[in-house]
């Protein structure tokens, strides 16, 4: 049920829906219609403007720190990618970073073992089962099949933390973690592993640049981009409250 509900919040909590019922809104309250309109060109920019969203990026974000340590196994979030049955190929996301600096941390020899944790998080399941996908794609990639952990039934970061957590305290008992995640994930996940019994080493990928543009289209102008990054953000927001207050 937790999971349900968790799919219907993630649509309610788009700011491009909240932007649509506002306008739908115009055409039932036609008295305060002018009142709605100006509100809605407020949160419209507001949402639209990539400094204010790198700003918020920035404050929420782990930021990473270089480490020189070496840890027994990093633990890579899944979320990355899905498998197009038709062209037999996996779909990469813009949280790739987290699988590409994980087979380079396991070269630099910084990590002993890679973790794959994620199952299946559609609503519906499609079959597809991403951990195993990426594991196939790093043994295509040179990476040792007895290097690479998989833990398949995750849909969540909750889940993540807690069925990764059954592995690792099988397995390695006194072991050092990498956790390898994206910047603004990282607080909840980190939390959610810590709840889990595993202490880990954060190591946050796909960060928001630390300098600002200066360019005047990026400190004025609407840019699509910014709704992504809110709702990013605005998802790990409601993600970390939800989770402190249920766990």
């Amino acid at each position: 049920m937790f999971f349900i509900i968790s799919k219907i919040l993630a649509f309610l909590i788009k700011p491009v829906t909240w932007v649509f019922f506002l306008l739908i809104s115009t055409l039932i309250f036609k008295k305060k219609r002018t009142k709605i309109l100006y509100s809605t060109l407020v949160i419209f920019y507001v949402l639209t403007n990539n400094f204010l969203a790198d700003i918020c990026c920035r404050i929420w974000e782990t930021p990473r720190v270089n480490t020189h340590e070496v840890y027994d196994v990093g633990i890579i979030l899944g979320g990355i990618a899905d498998y197009d049955k038709i062209t037999k190929a996996h779909n990469f996301n813009k949280y790739v970073d987290r699988l590409i600096d994980g087979e380079q941390l396991y070269h630099q020899g910084i990590i002993k073992k890679i973790m794959i944790s994620g199952g299946n998080g559609t609503l519906f399941n499609n079959e597809y089962i991403e951990s195993d996908a990426i594991k196939a794609h790093l043994v295509n990639n040179k990476i040792p099949s007895q290097d690479i952990l998989i833990e398949n039934q995750s849909r969540n970061t909750k889940e993540n933390a807690f069925k990764s957590a059954e592995i690792l305290n099988a397995r390695f008992p006194k072991g050092k973690f990498l956790l390898i995640t994206s910047a603004n994930h990282m607080r909840r996940a980190k939390y959610c592993f810590e709840k889990a019994g595993i202490n880990t080493t954060t190591f946050p990928t796909d960060c928001t640049t630390s300098y600002a543009n200066i360019n005047v289209d990026y400190l004025l102008l609407p840019n699509s981009d910014a709704l992504a990054k809110w709702e990013s953000l605005i998802h790990e927001w409601i993600g970390y409250i939800v989770y402190r207050m249920t766990f």
